[in-house]
């Protein structure tokens, strides 16, 4: 347990950093699960229709420290990839 008051504060402060750093990681997630699903069946449309979301979790994530800028690039350029692959 914290003891001296600014350890208390950091507590407070991560747990607080740990809500919106869950919620960028799940975004991640979720966006590119369906976009994988409708790669999938074949959807090219509905994935297209995806992608600035997509790109917008990418973004988010790299802007906040959750993963490094290049990784967030190297991850859109393959999304798109597939996107072409498809057809």
């Amino acid at each position: 347990m914290p003891i001296t008051s600014s350890a208390k504060k950091a507590v407070r402060a991560s747990k607080k950093k740990r809500v919106f750093n869950l919620r960028h990681k799940k975004q991640i997630e979720n966006s590119t699960k369906e976009f994988r699903q409708l790669l999938a069946a074949k959807d090219k449309v509905a994935a297209a229709k995806l992608i600035p979301a997509i790109y917008k979790a990418f973004d988010k994530a790299a802007k906040t420290g959750q993963i490094k800028p290049n990784t967030a690039s190297r991850m859109k350029s393959r999304t798109m990839a597939a996107l072409k692959k498809l057809g």
